[in-house]
């Protein structure tokens, strides 16, 4: 059975160039980086101050000091560095991060996103989410497409307090692609196993279809 998490994470990998500098958020983008293809190099941001996340430590031969997004030791790619807290949010919020791949709980048709407050549970606030999707260049959502729980994820119109309005670009599922344009979603690629239909049934929005639907990669 395919793990759903590795797929997505792989599929959002091929949507990345060679040069970026990027931020992952937790969870299913920090898994990101294990799937770059060999020839595309990017740097990978963390709010802690490190710029140039390679793979997690391995036991023993990490740094307390040197984590990443989801507090896990990491290591350094070469040409790496670590900078103050100032330089490290000032690199978000001057805008130059060239694409910020986080979580969410719903996003919607418009481009808002909800990713910090889950119902029932208490709310320990949005953190960094705020300041990448509003400044960061492009804007990916890696999420599950479907809740058995909650239902729709992918709505008309976000019923949870947003974390940005009108910022996601992209969101990356286990069933699919969807590029948001003008207020809609748009299919572009769809997993192997998965219908179009099925696609919709799982989508409160409207999904207008691509000219041409590319084949997401199996893990």
């Amino acid at each position: 059975m395919r793990d759903s998490r590795e797929f997505i994470a792989k599929n959002t990998a091929a949507l990345l160039s060679d040069g970026e500098l990027i931020n992952l958020g937790v969870g299913i983008p920090i898994r990101v980086p294990q799937y770059l293809p060999d020839n595309i190099h990017i740097m990978v941001h963390a709010e802690a101050g490190v710029i140039g996340c390679g793979k997690h430590a391995a036991p023993g031969d990490g740094d307390k000091y040197l984590i990443d997004a989801a507090g896990k030791e990491t290591t350094l790619v070469p040409g790496g560095c670590c900078v103050d807290s100032a330089l490290s949010f000032g690199l978000v919020r001057g805008g130059h991060l060239d694409t910020t791949i986080l979580g969410a709980l719903q996003v919607d048709a418009c481009g808002d996103m909800a990713n910090w407050m889950i119902p029932g549970k208490r709310a320990i606030g949005m953190g960094g989410a705020m300041d990448l999707s509003l400044c960061a260049k492009r804007v990916i959502v890696t999420m599950e497409h479907f809740s058995d729980t909650n239902g729709f994820k992918l709505l008309n119109r976000c019923t949870l307090p947003i974390t940005c309005a009108g910022k996601v670009d992209t969101v990356v599922t286990e069933l699919a692609i969807l590029q948001i344009q003008e207020d809609r979603f748009v299919l572009t690629a769809i997993a192997p196993d998965v219908t179009i239909d099925e696609v919709r049934e799982k989508t409160q929005a409207n999904i207008e279809i691509a000219p041409t639907i590319g084949l997401m990669l199996e893990v």
